[in-house]
């Protein structure tokens, strides 16, 4: 196929990527590897993300394409692999105490869903102990923190040393992000990385997580 799917997805060509699916599937193409192809375009769509080629708009056209995709793919993902074909991993997301903002978060659980994770949102200030029990009740090995105002930084700090505290912590890969956030950010809260924007985010669980 020499990467034209990755292609087609990558230039935003969603018709033409869905009927390429279709017809591969057709002529017997291993649905795994049309998955792997989709995937390494949202990795074209990434680093044009990062280079400031394409935008947040782009972006979540991209993962809607892909979403389209994986529409067609499923049952014989299913049929062929079982669910695990589809789903890497599990990643635990929420906004901590005392922040509201939700739009960066929302697009970072977008991309993990599509990008093959399995994404528990925990929603806007969230407790401390909400992400303690989410991490003992689904087994999740990563966990995102995400924060726009600079009072999340001391929230970050404490869900970190609570997950600490619970005994979690070296069972689990800690990323922050969000408006004020950086690398000091990510040092002071004790987590394992900072995620500048979702792409990174999808990154980094692969990272952990393999995918």
């Amino acid at each position: 196929m020499s990467g034209e799917l990755a292609k087609l997805l990558s230039d935003l060509k969603e018709p033409e990527a869905l009927a390429f699916v279709e017809k591969a599937l057709g002529d017997g193409v291993d649905p795994v590897e049309l998955l792997g192809d989709a995937k390494e375009g949202m990795n074209i769509v990434g680093q044009r993300f990062a280079d400031s080629d394409y935008f947040i708009p782009d972006l979540v056209f991209s993962g809607e394409i892909l979403k389209g995709i994986v529409a067609i793919l499923e049952p014989h993902l299913k049929s062929d692999k079982g669910e695990e074909a589809k789903r890497l991993g599990k990643v635990i997301i929420g906004t901590v105490a005392g922040d509201i903002h939700d739009i960066g978060k929302d697009l970072v659980t977008f991309m993990l869903d599509v990008s093959g994770f399995e994404v528990f949102d925990l929603g806007i200030d969230v407790p401390v102990q909400k992400f303690v029990d989410a991490i003992k009740e689904t087994g999740s090995k990563v966990v995102g923190l995400s924060g726009f105002l600079t009072l999340a930084f001391d929230s970050m700090k404490e869900t970190v040393d609570a997950i600490k505290e619970a005994g979690l912590r070296d069972d689990v890969k800690i990323m922050i992000g969000g408006g004020q956030m950086d690398e000091q950010v990510k040092d002071f809260a004790g987590a394992d990385a900072y995620g500048k924007d979702a792409m990174e985010a999808v990154k980094l669980a692969q990272g952990w997580i393999g995918g």
